[in-house]
């Protein structure tokens, strides 16, 4: 019998795992022997270690660069490995500490180098990871929120794309997401938890406080619209496939999705997380935003219609710039090529980098 589950993961993650740093060659030996969900984790966190093995054998050879290369991508596979897999919550964490692990050990050979913030934030904290161009600075900054199921250990290409224009980045997990699922649930008001990051950037020596820009993507498109609704010092946020109503689109949403709001909500059951999902909303919020916006969307997004992003734009009542990509799936990870640089180089031009 087929593992409906498994199906599901395999037939619609690929793109975004190959856009986000997985070897396709990988994906594919990794996936095709799999035949149960229960599987997942386990099969990629054995994934990860053979990246782990070889950037432990190139930093023993003082090959810096490539040793950072390797263990970011087995913190990627880690993270991908648990994404998803919330029925297992042992497993889950073991791998999620695995991916952070991987990451820290990362990020100082990174070029340019990264480092590891904490903000506290209720009672436990908001980690982030923070780059900046090599020039002095300080420097125009983005922001970026992941998902429903991304963490910053994903973003290593999307870092790339704004560090190559000149821009610092800082990859942030908040409330529900990689170091702060476990302590703090998803929730809809993250224009608190902007203004404490934000807060916190604009204390950073690295940062140039006035040239601040948010990314976001799938439900981080959530909430990086909820933040440009606020008064905060946001110079420009781009959009990237995220929903006007996640309880609008809940019937629809694939039941991995489903579950693992359910677990990072902290909702007691499915009835309650759906009851949750409807509190995910920019009605009466999309309208306040006066900032400049974009808003990116793939027609062929199974989780979120696109007319959700026109209707974002549509209300905000900025200068607003709504881009449809017509063969884009969920995040348009199929087709990367067309949206990262435009996005890069219209958040360059609003926090004004010169042209590199």
């Amino acid at each position: 019998m087929a593992d409906v589950l498994l199906e599901t993961a395999i037939a619609n993650w690929e793109p975004r795992f190959t856009a986000n740093g997985v070897e396709a060659s990988d994906y594919a030996r990794i996936t095709r022997v799999l035949e149960r969900w229960d599987e997942w984790c386990a099969a990629w966190c054995a994934g990860a270690e053979e990246h782990l093995n070889l950037a432990d054998e190139a930093l023993r050879d003082g090959r810096r660069r490539s040793a950072g290369e390797f263990y970011a991508r087995a913190a990627t596979y880690f993270h991908f490995g648990k994404f998803l897999f919330v029925h297992d919550l042992d497993q889950a964490r073991a791998a999620h500490t695995r991916a952070v692990n991987a990451l820290n050990m990362a990020a100082p050979l990174f070029v340019p180098p990264g480092s590891r913030h904490a903000i506290p934030f209720e009672g436990s904290s908001l980690v982030g990871l923070f780059r900046a161009p090599h020039e002095n600075g300080p420097h125009p900054t983005v922001l970026l929120i992941p998902g429903l199921d991304s963490t910053k250990e994903e973003f290593r290409d999307v870092e790339r794309a704004f560090l190559d224009r000149g821009m610092a980045t800082f990859a942030l997990d908040g409330p529900g997401q990689g170091e702060a699922e476990w302590t703090l649930p998803i929730r809809p008001e993250w224009e608190t938890v902007g203004e404490v990051v934000i807060s916190y950037l604009q204390s950073l020596p690295e940062v140039d406080s006035s040239r601040i820009g948010v990314w976001g993507v799938s439900l981080g498109g959530f909430y990086a619209a909820r933040l440009a609704s606020a008064d905060l010092p946001i110079r420009g946020t781009i959009a990237l496939a995220g929903p006007y109503n996640l309880g609008a689109t809940w019937k629809d949403l694939n039941p991995l999705t489903r579950h693992a709001f359910e677990v990072r909500s902290y909702s007691s059951s499915p009835e309650e997380a759906e009851k949750r999902a409807w509190s995910m909303t920019l009605d009466g919020y999309a309208a306040t935003i006066s900032q400049p916006l974009m808003v990116i969307m793939g027609k062929r997004d199974r989780l979120f219609p696109w007319q959700d992003g026109e209707r974002l734009a549509n209300e905000a009542r900025g200068e607003t710039k709504f881009v449809l990509l017509e063969e884009g799936n969920h995040g348009c990870a199929n087709v990367v090529y067309r949206h990262r640089p435009l996005g890069a180089d219209w958040m360059a031009s609003q926090l004004e980098v010169s042209e590199r």
